[in-house]
């Protein structure tokens, strides 16, 4: 087994210092147990803040099982821990194709009674290959990608249970998708190549919150950065906040680094591998490995190697060379620390509360996409004022008065 376990419960212990939050929420399920009896499967980028979460969940009464939604972006050393609470982890950073997909299988092997979710990989699963459905009153998501695949499984009617889309509650996509992707991908650009942002033209395919994040983040460290869209609300959006917008092919052939947010296919691909400059970094910080072609460019390559731990450099026969980060991997998890500890305090408190939801409601729910209820993500919001020394004003019984006679229509 890899991994060190005193390296991995230090890391936890130190998460959980900074998620206030989440230990709000941990310490009351171990006095409620609100998932005593049930079963838990979750697929999650397994790290220390992960294992916070899981600890939760596990005090909350839960039989937890997690498997990694990413062969790359686990961390061994929380995950030693972790088995010493007794939780069954099936997740190693580097491991295989298959191991990777047989440590999904083995979470539905579990027979769940609620999943947690990253990306709908095993959503998927339970509607595919493994359409026997057992038991699952519901499932979480907290990607954009995830909830695309499961609002294209509610258009069809096949969806089998409800399925409550974390990414989308303010107090996920307004901070961990804008602040949290923004800062990690940064981070994991910089770990990997250890080169200067400012100076460089950076383009980021993609002006949905994620990308908002990724492109504030890099213009604050000087990078000149162009942003592609095919959205044209986002494309004006992205030209007001001050941003130059121009296609992937002209911008291409003028980009330094180019990071993709964009939760697509094929986003920088054969015509613009033609146009690179000589060096250009190629990065994706969306959720699959399929943003950058990475099939074309090594067809388009005389040659690949290593040039440093989490970089290929591919060369072309005209003697340019283009450099993929982290496999075209999620770059903030494969080669960073992935999202900042605060920032995922507010995400997996919403993961941890929106399971008990469903724990509770799951059986008398529709089988469709829904919100998380706006009581949990306020009560979110409340409990992270005071740990970041934020007071806020109260509404007076005449404000309140007011609004209601507005809402009502009898003003």
């Amino acid at each position: 087994m890899k991994g060190d376990v005193d390296r991995g419960l230090l890391k936890i212990d130190w998460a959980r210092r900074h998620m206030p939050v989440l230990e709000g929420v941990r310490r009351r399920f171990e006095g409620e147990k609100p998932f005593r009896g049930l079963t838990l499967s979750a697929v999650l980028h397994v790290e220390a803040k992960t294992c916070a979460l899981a600890l939760a969940l596990k005090a909350g009464g839960a039989d937890l099982h997690l498997a990694a939604s990413n062969p790359l972006s686990t961390d061994d050393d929380p995950v030693a821990a972790l088995r010493e609470y007794a939780i069954d982890v099936r997740a190693e950073k580097g491991e295989s194709i298959a191991d990777y997909r047989a440590g999904i299988q083995a979470m539905l092997d579990a027979d769940p009674d609620v999943i947690l979710d990253d990306g709908a990989d095993l959503v998927a699963l339970v509607h595919t290959t493994r359409r026997s459905r057992g038991k699952v009153r519901g499932s979480t998501e907290e990607t954009t990608t995830g909830v695309t695949r499961l609002r294209a499984l509610e258009r069809t009617g096949r969806l089998l249970f409800p399925a409550v889309d974390v990414n989308d509650a303010e107090m996920k996509h307004l901070f961990d998708n804008r602040y949290g992707t923004g800062q990690s991908t940064v981070d994991g650009i910089l770990s990997a190549t250890n080169l200067l942002i400012a100076g460089k033209v950076c383009v980021v395919a993609g002006y949905g919150w994620c990308g908002k994040g990724v492109a504030a983040r890099l213009r604050g460290m000087g990078g000149d950065v162009v942003v592609t869209e095919v959205d044209p609300v986002r494309a004006i959006e992205a030209r007001m906040d001050g941003f130059r917008v121009e296609p992937m092919l002209d911008a291409a052939a003028e980009a330094d680094l180019i990071v993709t947010v964009t939760g697509s296919t094929g986003v920088v691909r054969d015509e613009h591998f033609r146009v690179l400059k000589d060096g250009c970094l190629l990065a994706n910080a969306g959720h699959f490995d399929v943003e950058v072609s990475r099939r074309a460019l090594e067809g388009m390559a005389e040659s690949h190697g290593t040039a440093r731990p989490n970089v290929e450099e591919y060369r072309f026969a005209d003697g340019r060379r283009a450099y993929l980060l982290a496999e075209g991997r999620l770059v903030n998890l494969a080669a960073g620390q992935g999202h900042p500890v605060e920032i995922m305090d507010l995400s997996f408190a919403l993961q941890a509360l929106s399971a008990e939801h469903l724990a509770k409601e799951g059986q008398s729910m529709e089988p469709r996409v829904h919100p998380v209820p706006r009581s949990i993500d306020r009560s979110v919001a409340e409990a992270a004022l005071a740990p970041m020394g934020v007071r806020i004003d109260s509404w007076t019984d005449e404000q309140r008065k007011y609004a209601e006679e507005w809402e009502g229509g009898t003003s």
